[in-house]
């Protein structure tokens, strides 16, 4: 092997090597439990196949707001294989042990419809079964909400999605979950990832033996029947004259979304046969991206809808794991135009609310959740009718989740993330395009009978608090190079801000980082102590006291190689007859400030950078 790690080596003084390769390559040869992969990274070398070595080993990929994700490959830390998919089960048993005390315990596991998804949902159950949990695996693809829901239902103390949500047709993951049903967070994310690190020989029991002797039980349709009940039990309106049509992109939105659809009686809503058949290449959405937050992923739909002269008023589309929905409305000129999360989880919140309040049941303990990331509209509305708006969360919907548990769910009305992740009543603990679905056709049925819209009833919400306006813009930094540049500029934003953007002068700086307010240019302490949560992100403000009032939020992702920007703008109205020119007021400001920082943001990254409006 003295051949092999001296070209290594030597390779690493040249500077072919990037990120954390040689290390991990060096450990992955010297290893004993890693010896069914040395023959095949000893090829590489001698071949010299940097690149392919990089990409393999560059990083080892941990916990991030989704838990673990990205491009599969055939071994490697850095990629999605059955070595790395293994660990994640170890640790997570391991670390389930190590908090509780207990070798025993439950786990339950479900898929997606990807690449890969059910060897690795099998390679789980095997490698838990050998650590002494009893598994419960579904018989094949569902959706993440329902896994959240089963790991409560069961009582289970962990659970597992294998999926990559919406990534491209090249990636795969491991969401893990605790026995509330929510994604795993600190302690348990750190906790297991470091048991993940420690991992040597891990345990497995062959499937089909484990199968056989009940240590492994596959479930479906009982847990199928009890979830659907749940989602579909959050009706709030008897109104079903609505026509429209889904699509679940080559996902699992039949098995969740379109039964519980059915169950609450809308007959006028089709299923988009182009895009059903589940398929991980996901061959029907154009450029193989299922994103219902692209508006391209319903440009198939629109095609068929005018062929077909269907009356479709709405389309409805989930991600592979079904836990987000996409919404495009039609308008009175015939054209659909997309809702983004933001206007979603408005227009829902305060469907909920007025629900409510017509009811006799809103209490000022009602409260509704958002990220820091979501819009302020959202706030207030909820503050309007006297409830609680709870709002200074990192990105993730499992701080959702988290203020979920510590406030009870007696009065949890809604929850909202702007990535178009949306959930109702307590049955599970994850977003929800099963539920969001639901609530949206009810409350779009209402609407048409009183011959107004979606589009109609967001104008109220802005006639009401006042025009808001967002949008997004991702920078990609792609590669073993990536974490570096998307650090560097991050960096830069914390240490040397742009105080001016276009027109806008920006008055303050928080980071929650480190909890510092800080004014940009002068780099003046404003407070160095802010309330709120810790994590990777800054919040940027103009003056808020102007009639036009911009806000800017920037993190790194969490599981994907980019930098992303949150643009919020508000402008005030005089009257409601003054919405027109507020909009193009609000419109206008929004737009010159993203023009602005994408324009600083690309001087600051490197050129191979790739920038997307999302």
């Amino acid at each position: 092997m003295t051949d092999v790690t001296d070209r290594l080596r030597k390779a690493a003084q040249e500077g072919l090597l990037a990120g954390e390769t040689e290390t991990h390559v060096l450990e992955w040869l010297s290893r004993d439990w890693l010896k069914p992969w040395r023959g095949r990274i000893e090829d590489l070398i001698r071949q010299e196949d940097w690149d392919t070595l990089n990409r393999l080993f560059w990083t080892r990929i941990p916990f991030g707001t989704g838990g673990r994700r990205g491009p599969m490959g055939e071994f490697g830390p850095a990629t999605i294989n059955d070595r790395t998919i293994a660990e994640s089960a170890w640790g997570l048993a391991a670390w389930l042990r190590r908090s509780t005390g207990s070798a025993g315990g439950s786990a339950v596991i479900a898929h997606d419809t990807r690449h890969q998804s059910r060897h690795f949902a099998e390679q789980t159950a095997s490698t838990l079964a050998a650590c002494g949990l009893q598994v419960f695996l579904f018989e094949s693809h569902r959706s993440t909400p329902e896994l959240s829901f089963a790991v409560r239902h069961l009582h289970c103390d962990v659970g597992v999605m294998i999926s990559a949500s919406h990534n491209p047709p090249a990636d795969n993951g491991f969401k893990a979950y605790w026995n509330n049903g929510a994604q795993v967070i600190a302690p348990h994310d750190q906790g297991i990832i470091r048991e993940v690190a420690a991992a040597q020989d891990i345990p497995s029991v062959d499937f089909s033996e484990a199968v056989a002797d009940g240590r492994i039980r596959i479930v479906g349709d009982k847990i199928d029947r009890k979830y659907v009940a749940a989602a579909a039990g959050l009706s709030q309106s008897t109104a079903r004259d609505i026509a429209a049509v889904f699509t679940p992109l080559h996902g699992t939105g039949e098995t969740s979304v379109w039964p519980v659809l059915r169950e609450a009686g809308f007959t006028d809503v089709v299923l988009f046969e182009g895009h059903r058949r589940p398929d991980g290449d996901f061959p029907g959405v154009p450029n193989q991206l299922p994103n219902p937050e692209l508006t391209a992923v319903f440009d198939p739909v629109i095609d068929w809808i005018r062929t077909e002269n269907h009356p479709a008023e709405l389309i409805l589309a989930s991600d592979p794991d079904a836990d987000r929905l996409g919404v495009m409305v039609r308008d009175r000129n015939g054209r659909f135009v997309p809702l983004t999360g933001n206007q979603t989880g408005a227009l829902l919140a305060d469907y909920l609310l007025k629900k409510r309040q017509d009811n006799g049941r809103l209490h000022p303990d009602d409260y509704v959740v958002e990220t820091l990331v979501t819009t302020p509209l959202t706030r207030a509305v909820t503050e309007a009718y006297g409830a609680t708006a709870v709002y200074e969360l990192l990105v993730g919907f499992k701080y959702i989740a988290q203020t979920m548990e510590e406030r009870g769910t007696q009065h949890f009305v809604f929850g909202t993330e702007e990535s178009i992740g949306f959930l109702a009543g307590d049955y599970c603990r994850d977003k929800d395009g099963a539920v969001a679905a639901l609530l949206v056709l009810e409350r779009a049925a209402e609407l048409k009978a009183e011959g107004r819209s979606l589009l109609d009833a967001l104008d109220d919400l802005h006639r009401r608090h006042g025009f808001h306006c967002e949008s997004q813009k991702s920078i990609y930094c792609e590669g073993p190079t990536g974490r570096d540049r998307i650090d560097r500029l991050m960096q830069t934003l914390r240490t040397n801000p742009p105080s001016q953007l276009g027109s806008v002068q920006l008055v303050d700086v928080t980071d929650y980082q480190n909890g510092r307010r800080f004014q940009p240019g002068s780099g003046n302490v404003l407070a160095d102590a802010v309330d709120g949560p810790r994590g990777n992100l800054l919040f940027f403000r103009s003056d808020p006291h102007q009639p036009v009032r911009v806000q800017i939020a920037v993190r790194p992702s969490g599981t994907e190689p980019k930098i992303k920007f949150y643009f919020f703008c508000q402008s005030d109205l005089s009257g409601p007859e003054d919405l027109p020119r507020a909009r193009l007021a609000g419109d206008a400001k929004l737009s010159e400030v993203q023009t602005a920082l994408t324009a600083w943001a690309d001087a600051h990254t490197a050129e191979d950078s790739v920038s997307d409006p999302v």
